[in-house]
């Protein structure tokens, strides 16, 4: 249960609400891969795996892995995810992961979970593994060694793996398994994932039966950001302002840059790509945002697949940078009641008092800039979300609501529900410089596959799969009906 949050987010933190507002008003079907075993050439995996708990029960699931370059050529293993299966022990358990001990190092190894479409008696979650570019590429005939990895539910409550799909206790080596799933660069090589559950990243075709029957009459927000740049004019004319304007929040010196806004393909789907980069200094520091230029979003649901990063893309890790989602409206004087603001807000490397990887939902009642005075409510998680996330809130006359991957994130109370509409916004910023001092240059990546806002509907994270499923089926790439305030 979350309680309100009046401590230190400190300026940098304190800014954003404010100067987010400034750009504001200062600017304005994909192909689904077949599942195979390893391939025999090219960039093939194969995983082993055993495990050093295992009961029917434990305090904690420990999935040992090795994965082995079953190819010919070298695989980088930043390309590489690895997929455990597993079910949840109740329908709003959530877990945290950890990494005991690797031979190529535990900083180098991310994991995340994930929930999936099409639930089954063994499996209605999974355990994504993944490298950040620190850990190399594999020879062919290669493997990583030990990676000695662990997981338990976040209220250390006994767990049940005997129904687990990937659990298989009597292993005491290393021993190949097809339980789990791996893929390379987003084409799956490894193993049988359960029924109607094939991996793809981002998701790719919706499964043949939508998870729910979508809404069909909300008033609909819904872009799949198929653009070719910054500069597309059907960017501008959908209602999106690419930020340029100077100002906070962040690094003081730092530039807004449009440029830095790209448009990529994945896998034959195009997603929003921001990229933040610096070189130690204020005006080597470059941010990103995009926002909507109506303010005219209040209650509904709101629904986006964001893809967060641990490390960097290149250059030296450990900036102390925020990635987001999120609502806001301006705030027109200190500690105004109609102030409204909703956020998800990942910090792959802590700030804000933070000393590693978090995520915030945070939902905002007003706040004073000076001196910092904050009236919100948050809920938080301290572990990985590295990858794609499909984050949606909903927003009703008595609850703020917040799920990631379909789970239960947190529930705020209706003192903080929203009198006046908002925007729509996707940022990524440096808080400061002291995480990272290093001239070296380094660029950050944070990726936007789709957004949703569903008018005074509130629908359920499957509802809003089936949706955007729908969305897509019928050929549609952008569409506003919600009219303006």
């Amino acid at each position: 249960m979350s309680t309100p949050r009046t401590t230190s987010r400190t300026t940098g933190r304190s800014a954003r609400a404010a100067l987010a507002l400034t750009a504001l008003v200062g600017t304005a079907a994909l192909a689904t891969f077949p599942l195979t075993t390893a391939s025999a050439s090219g960039g093939g995996v194969a995983v082993q795996y055993r495990t050093s708990a295992s009961g029917a029960t434990a305090d904690q699931s420990e999935p040992w892995f090795k994965v082995r370059n079953t190819g010919t050529t070298a695989v980088a293993l930043s390309q590489v995810k690895i997929r455990y299966y597993f079910k949840a022990d109740s329908p709003n358990a959530t877990y945290r992961f950890a990494c005991s001990w690797a031979v190529k190092g535990c900083s180098v190894i991310t994991g995340t979970f994930g929930t999936l479409a099409n639930p089954t008696a063994t499996a209605d979650r999974y355990l994504e593994i993944g490298f950040t570019p620190a850990a190399g590429s594999l020879a062919p005939g290669a493997d990583t060694g030990d990676m000695q990895l662990r997981f338990h539910q976040t209220n250390w409550q006994t767990l049940t793996q005997s129904d687990d799909y990937s659990f298989q206790g009597a292993p005491t080596a290393y021993a190949d398994w097809t339980k789990v799933t791996a893929q390379v660069a987003g084409v799956n090589v490894w193993g049988t994932a359960p029924a109607g559950n094939e991996p793809t990243d981002p998701p790719t075709t919706p499964p043949t039966t939508p998870p729910t029957t979508p809404p069909g009459n909300g008033e609909t927000l819904f872009d799949d950001f198929s653009y070719t740049s910054h500069t597309d004019p059907a960017l501008a004319s959908h209602g999106w302002s690419v930020r340029s304007n100077s100002g906070g929040p962040g690094v003081p010196g730092a530039t807004w840059d449009p440029s830095k806004v790209t448009f990529v393909n994945q896998s034959g789907n195009t997603v929003m790509n921001l990229e933040t980069s610096s070189a130690g200094t204020g005006s080597s520091t470059v941010h990103t945002e995009v926002l909507t230029k109506a303010t005219k979003f209040k209650n509904g649901t709101y629904a986006s697949r964001v893809k967060f990063s641990d490390a960097p893309k290149y250059g030296p890790d450990g900036d102390r940078i925020v990635q987001t989602f999120f609502t806001i409206n301006d705030l027109k004087a200190p500690m105004a009641d109609d102030y409204a603001e909703y956020d998800f807000e990942y910090l792959p490397n802590g700030g804000w008092g933070e000393p590693a990887n978090i995520l915030y939902t945070t939902s905002w009642e007003t706040y004073n800039p000076d001196p910092w005075q904050a009236v919100n409510q948050h809920s938080e998680s301290r572990t990985s979300f590295a990858g794609w996330h499909d984050l949606v809130v909903t927003i009703d006359n008595e609850k703020i609501t917040y799920y990631v991957d379909g789970a239960l994130f947190g529930t705020h109370d209706a003192a903080y529900l929203p009198e006046r509409p908002m925007s729509i916004n996707f940022n990524q910023w440096l808080i400061d410089l002291n995480g990272q001092p290093s001239t070296t240059p380094r660029a950050y990546d944070q990726q936007v596959d789709y957004v949703l806002h569903v008018k005074d509907q509130v629908l359920t994270p499957a509802q809003v799969a089936a949706k955007v499923a729908a969305l897509r089926g019928a050929g549609t790439t952008f569409v506003d009906q919600v009219p303006a305030s």
